[in-house]
């Protein structure tokens, strides 16, 4: 039964050619992204080993190229995707050679650049962004209420599907904190599960703010609750259900910067984030740093080993990463040290994997990304209501991956939707710019009317 994953592969082939690879994008590969893990493969002899939603996607980049290829509109964004795609594969073949590097090559063009190409070229081109929002939401909306099972009995209902796949996804297990389960979904472990629910709930906050969604549930119009406040409290509570503090730190932080689009005095707003860093930021910085710095040995609690664990990985493995800083080691064979096998950083895990080239390169495309999204919203009038903002929403995204993948790993579900979110953000800007390139009639200066006596 590995072939399953030919399933939803066929469905968007009839999708995106009976109908339009937006509308297989939007009703065929989100789900299957969202909601099968892809940590299970389909193993083709000879060729790369798809996962469901590398196999979904396929036929709807293919359909989107052969009809939309032509007016594809390049830009720098497609050259920094084009160049982290290209980097890891570099690496991985001067590493390990071809055979790895073909596979991992395909996985950075069907989780990456493909994912990435059909978000600029369909969401914003085609008025998806509102649908395309409602959908991922949805979507995290049902995971997070599934996930209640696992967080009271410890097993992911997701399990069901390793029958199909024996001796596969047997690394990904529910951990706990606290007495409690901590919730993974069909994302593997609780730090992706945070992390992409994370940014669902910045979704669902826009959505919300900007009263896209309508005032109850079909069915439920008795409830005083609304549907809009309904979905943000399915949401946190699967954050709350995650139980990691990485991806709450950076929605956190994230929050601040999304909440300058909810202000009149955006101006003022900055002014005060920049000023918070410097004055309570920095402090706090250099407060945890001296917390977590007394070594796991001497930690007095749980949390504080954990941070110091943290910081021992810069100790023992930043040397190791600066005698290969170009290209790594690759993606497995990177020299792990017995006392810190899990690097629970992934600019560090990064480095190590595929030097210091591809970690610039994902700097930059959330750097820039960040920087274009806030000058272009500043620049523009304020968006009423307040909140309805998409600018601020994306940049504060960029901003929760950025803080989180400090703590934590970035694979499976969070690679792909990163891409999504920097397509979303680069379509998005293109058309305010031509919004604001597009020719205005001259009106002129005075008007005269002609009087017949």
């Amino acid at each position: 039964m590995g072939f399953l994953p030919i399933v939803p592969m066929l469905i968007a082939a009839y999708v995106a050619l009976r109908y339009s690879p937006a509308r297989a994008f939007l009703q065929v590969y989100v789900p299957v992204l969202l909601l099968l893990p892809m940590y299970y493969r389909w193993v083709i002899p000879l060729l790369p080993d798809p996962t469901f939603e590398q196999a979904t996607i396929l036929p709807i980049a293919a359909v989107f190229l052969v009809r939309s290829g032509g007016r594809w509109k390049f830009s720098f964004a497609d050259l920094l995707i084009l160049c982290f795609a290209g980097c890891i594969g570099t690496s991985e073949y001067l590493n390990t050679g071809y055979n790895e590097a073909q596979n991992l090559m395909f996985d950075m063009v069907a989780s990456v650049v493909f994912p990435y190409m059909l978000a600029k070229g369909l969401i914003e081109p085609q008025g998806l962004s509102v649908a395309f929002a409602k959908k991922i939401v949805l979507m995290f909306s049902i995971v997070s209420v599934l996930s209640i099972y696992e967080f009271r009995m410890g097993l992911t209902p997701w399990i069901l599907m390793r029958r199909f796949y024996p001796g596969q996804g047997l690394e990904w297990v529910t951990s706990f904190r606290y007495g409690f389960a901590r919730i993974g979904g069909p994302y593997g472990h609780a730090i992706l599960a945070g992390l992409v629910l994370a940014v669902g709930f910045r979704v669902q906050r826009w959505l919300e703010w900007s009263a896209q969604w309508e005032s109850h549930f079909h069915g439920l119009k008795w409830l005083r609750v609304s549907k809009a406040r309904l979905i943000t409290i399915a949401l946190v509570g699967g954050i709350i259900m995650t139980m990691v503090r990485g991806p709450w730190l950076g929605g956190a932080i994230g929050a601040c910067l999304t909440a300058v689009g909810r202000t009149r005095h955006r101006r003022r707003a900055l002014m005060a984030i920049a000023g918070a860093i410097i004055i309570i930021g920095i402090p706090a910085a250099s407060s945890f740093y001296s917390y977590a710095s007394v070594g796991r040995a001497h930690a007095k609690t749980a949390s504080q080993e954990t941070a110091a664990y943290r910081v021992e990985l810069m100790d023992k493995y930043l040397t190791t990463a600066l005698k290969r800083p170009a290209w790594g080691y690759g993606r497995n064979t990177w020299p792990k040290n017995p006392t810190a096998p899990s690097i629970d950083n992934y600019y560090l895990l990064l480095c190590l994997m595929h030097g210091m080239v591809a970690v610039g390169l994902l700097v930059t495309i959330m750097v820039t990304m960040t920087v274009r999204l806030v000058r272009s919203e500043m620049r523009s009038p304020v968006s009423y209501p307040l909140g309805s903002s998409l600018g601020f929403t994306l940049a504060g995204i960029f901003v929760v991956y950025a803080v989180t993948i400090a703590t934590v790993y970035m694979g499976l579900q969070t690679i792909p939707l990163f891409a999504i979110i920097t397509g979303w953000s680069e379509g998005y800007l293109l058309k305010r710019y031509s919004m604001q390139l597009a020719p205005t009639v001259a009106q002129p200066v005075f008007r005269f009317r002609r009087v017949v006596l």
